[in-house]
This record gives C-alpha cells, structure tokens and sequence, in this order.
C-alpha cells in the first residue's frame, strides 16, 4: 500500500474507520430484553441497528417508512442488523409490529427465519408474512425467492397448512373464512397490529388479534432460523409505513 505512513496515522487519529473494513466490523449485538422478555427492535427516531438499500428506507413521524416508484422500484429489504449477525439465535419468537398502508397500492412483508440470497440488492428469501395494500395476499405465509423450496403461497389466509417429512400439503379451514378475515384487516390509512410466531416447525400469523393462518412444517426444505427483515416489493409505486418493532426469544422444546 502507498503511503503506508500516512495511512496509519489517520487511523490513529480515527480519520478513517475501521467500519470501512469488512474484517473488522463489529458483530452487532441482540439489544437487552427488558423485564418482561421484550427486546425493542426501532427507536422510533432513525434507522440505528437496520440496513437497506439507500433512497428507499427512511423514518417519518416516528415510523420506518419504505418507498418507492415503479419506474425505480426494487426487490429489496430493510435487514434487522443483529439478525443478519447471529441467525442461528433468530429460531423461536414472538415478534409484534403495526403496518400501515400510505398508497393505494404495494406489496411487502415480514421476512422471518431468512437468507440474504442478493447481498448486493439487500435481497432477504424464505419464509414471509405477507401483506399488500388492497389486502389480497395480506395475512397468508408466502415462500419468497423460493429459499424455502420454491413452495409459493406455503400457507393462505382462512387456513391452517401441514407440510409433511415428504414435503406434501394438507390444508384445513380455521374457524373464519379467508373472506371474513379480510374484513377485520383495516384499509389504507391507518395502523393494522400484526404478530407473527415462530416455535419450532409451528408458523402462527395474526392480524389485530385474529389468526390469519398457521402452517406446520415438517419438510426438509424447512427454514429453521436466520435473518429477520422488511420487504419492498419491485413493480409498484409504494408507500408503507412499520413501527412498534419488538421481538421476545422463546425458549427450545
């Protein structure tokens, strides 16, 4: 390297960050839980412990907004940062947030137990509770960039899944229908309270308190763990908003 002298002595003085350097970038830390087991996963105030793809992810009044034109949209994701550093920890929880649709139109959600499988375009795969603005899909588990075995709609809203060792699917109605879930969902322009949980091969998601849909699954092509993360959705001129963040870990069987 040039100018080796010179080099060392503006990292010295901190003129040059060791962030700078993948090798030595620190692991970044699960936050501390509180007394009831809550770890806050957004302070309300910026994106400190998150990162995507620049221009597309920003706070406003108080919540992580995504947004985006379809003349440049991506299919891309903000990363919970402590997830994408010790996934292997991100197995079994119960995680709380609220969504609101700004737009119209749009499609995201919540990819749990997940890979980064474009690092490049911050691109999350796998498991994902999903949820779009005009709530066709909102509240079904969807198999996004076919991480978890290319399943598709692994399970759909109004409807409890069962994915066996064999990867085979069996599917039974919950006590209300897709139709009657739907109603309880709440339009564009204000706040729906969403809960997804992960415990063992059990997937429960709900939506302002009633179960959209639960899935089982036994496949082998089954996500165990891995990267939590928000979805932006390529192709729609979108505006969404997320806060209320919190994750509670969930002890092993």
């Amino acid at each position: 390297m040039k100018n080796l002298p010179t080099f060392c002595a503006l990292l010295t003085l901190g003129l040059l960050s060791h962030a700078s350097f993948a090798e030595d970038k620190p692991k970044a830390e699960i936050p501390a839980a509180d007394a009831d087991g809550w770890i806050s996963l957004f302070n309300g105030k910026d994106l400190t412990g998150w990162e995507g793809l620049e221009g597309y992810w920003s706070v406003v009044d108080g919540a992580i907004q995504c947004s985006e034109t379809k003349e440049n949209s991506k299919q891309t994701d903000l990363i919970l940062l402590c997830s994408k550093d010790n996934p292997e920890k991100f197995a079994d929880f119960e995680i709380h947030y609220r969504f609101k649709w700004v737009t119209p139109g749009g499609n995201s959600g919540l990819q749990i137990r997940g890979k980064i499988d474009n690092p490049e375009m911050f691109h999350v795969g796998g498991y994902q509770a999903d949820i779009d603005a005009g709530n066709g899909y909102t509240g079904i588990i969807y198999d996004e960039g076919g991480v978890a075995g290319g399943r598709g709609i692994m399970s759909n809203r109004g409807e409890k899944t069962v994915w066996d060792a064999e990867n085979k699917r069996t599917s039974t109605p919950l006590d209300k229908t897709s139709d009657e879930i739907k109603a309880l969902i709440k339009p564009v322009g204000e706040w729906n309270d969403a809960v997804v949980i992960a415990k063992g091969n059990h997937i429960t998601y709900s939506i302002n308190g009633q179960v959209t849909t639960e899935m089982t699954d036994d496949s082998p092509k089954a996500c165990k763990d891995g990267v939590i993360a928000f979805q932006m959705h390529a192709g729609h001129t979108m505006t969404l908003q997320f806060k209320d963040i919190k994750i509670r870990m969930l002890d092993k069987d």
